[in-house]
């Protein structure tokens, strides 16, 4: 055999598909940065502008603006007084669309990986929990008394941190209750 026609089978061959390779969450933040310095129009809005925009543009119905833009198509009066010409008016209804997709998809994004760290918080507590437990019931034996300061420590941070959480939520003491007026028995009248 002619050791050009030697056949690797670790190094496979250019027509086969490759799986794309895995993205670490460093390289997705660096694409999302190279992503936004590419987007002109990003407009950070504060939660009450948010709002206000939104409240804005619920007055004027999809159905009503796609008339108000055939009026605007229809008469270069209507046009002028707008300050608008039909063409730009149209090319931004087209930019909304292609942008509200783009908004859909990051969303979407966004949804999935928020959902598989809060997976990945949870399994994580679970471990946590799982050692805190395994750990604790070592230290009583003395061969495990290496583990002793590690468990001091665990049990510190959980009293801390319920402590923190009790001090966040403070419970407001619960009015006590008044007693009902004493209740006359004797059949004499009073003054």
């Amino acid at each position: 055999m002619d050791q050009n026609q030697n056949l690797n089978p670790a190094v496979p061959a250019a027509d086969t598909p490759q799986p794309a390779a895995k993205l670490t969450p460093e390289a997705i933040v660096e694409q999302i940065r190279a992503m936004r310095s590419q987007v002109d129009d990003l407009t950070p809005l504060d939660k009450a502008q948010r709002q206000q925009l939104k409240q804005r543009t619920r007055r004027q119905p999809a159905p009503v603006v796609e008339a108000s833009i055939s009026v605007i198509s229809s008469s270069g009066t209507v046009a002028q007084a707008v300050g608008q010409p039909a063409e730009d008016v149209l090319q931004l209804q087209s930019d909304v669309a292609r942008w509200a997709m783009v908004e859909a998809e990051l969303q979407s994004f966004f949804e999935g990986i928020e959902g598989a760290n809060l997976v990945r918080r949870e399994r994580l507590a679970f471990i946590a929990s799982q050692a805190y437990s395994f750990g604790s019931q070592l230290v009583r034996n003395p061969e495990n008394v290496d583990l002793l300061p590690q468990v001091k420590e665990m049990q510190r941070r959980k009293v801390a941190a319920r402590r923190k959480k009790a001090q966040a939520n403070p419970q407001s003491p619960s009015p006590s209750p008044v007693p009902p007026p004493p209740h006359n028995t004797s059949t004499t009248p009073q003054a």
